[in-house]
């Protein structure tokens, strides 16, 4: 075998775990692209199991609730969307590079698809209120927290155009979640919220947007998040 042949035959077991690599770390960015496709596709084709409801003022939660038609509907896919969104927060992890704002974002995003896994339900509208409702409303206060880590810091990751963006998107993250927190207590209440639905739609949409837009910038980025010349 020739010197060059040699060389070639050195190199390319290194060559196929890096293009492995790049494989994988592509595919778990793209869960992000998925799971928010998911999430939107459940938006629409869920309530239609249930006769009566309304996406304007019924909350998202309420699909899932204890004693809801659309309760089993949802959970299964509702489960995939988390587990899609955990995996996309470890693609974003390995696309971080020396990154650290990236690398907080991915595991911010581990941890939401992981806290959706233990999701408590609440009851319907009208039910005694029992721990399990107390629980689900600290669990959506911790989700919240966590989307807000995660947009915040990836402001921070790449340039101008996605820092604006993410801006953009905390504050209407801001302004609308405080229109469902108003009218969160009137759901408990068995009261009338006639918008509640949309301001929690807003809510949920520019967040799956954003992770969308995160992904594509991911996956057309020329090197890892926080080099000079990434995308965005």
């Amino acid at each position: 075998m020739t010197t060059l042949g040699l060389q070639h035959a050195r190199i390319r077991p290194l060559v196929q775990p890096a293009r492995s690599e790049a494989g994988l770390r592509k595919a778990l960015l793209a869960c992000g692209v998925l799971s928010s496709l998911l999430y939107a596709a459940m938006l629409v084709f869920v309530p239609t199991g249930w006769a009566g409801y309304s996406s304007t003022s019924q909350t998202i939660s309420e699909l899932s609730a204890i004693g809801a038609p659309t309760r089993a509907l949802r959970e299964w896919p509702g489960a995939f969307y988390t587990v899609l969104a955990a995996l996309f927060g470890c693609g974003v992890l390995g696309s971080a590079g020396s990154s650290r704002a990236l690398r907080v974002v991915g595991g911010s995003l581990i941890a939401y698809g992981v806290l959706g896994l233990f999701w408590p339900p609440m009851h319907l509208r009208g039910a005694e209120r029992t721990l399990t409702d107390t629980l689900h409303i600290t669990f959506t206060v911790a989700t919240v927290v966590l989307m807000m880590v995660a947009i915040g810091f990836g402001a921070a990751a790449f340039g101008r155009r996605f820092h604006l963006y993410s801006i953009a998107t905390l504050g209407v993250l801001v302004v609308f979640g405080a229109l469902t927190g108003i009218d969160a207590p009137r759901v408990a209440a068995n009261l009338p919220t006639p918008w509640v639905g949309v301001w929690e739609r807003v809510d949920v949409g520019v967040f799956l947007l954003w992770m969308v837009v995160l992904a594509c910038t991911l996956l057309r980025a020329p090197r890892r998040a926080g080099e000079e010349g990434a995308a965005w």
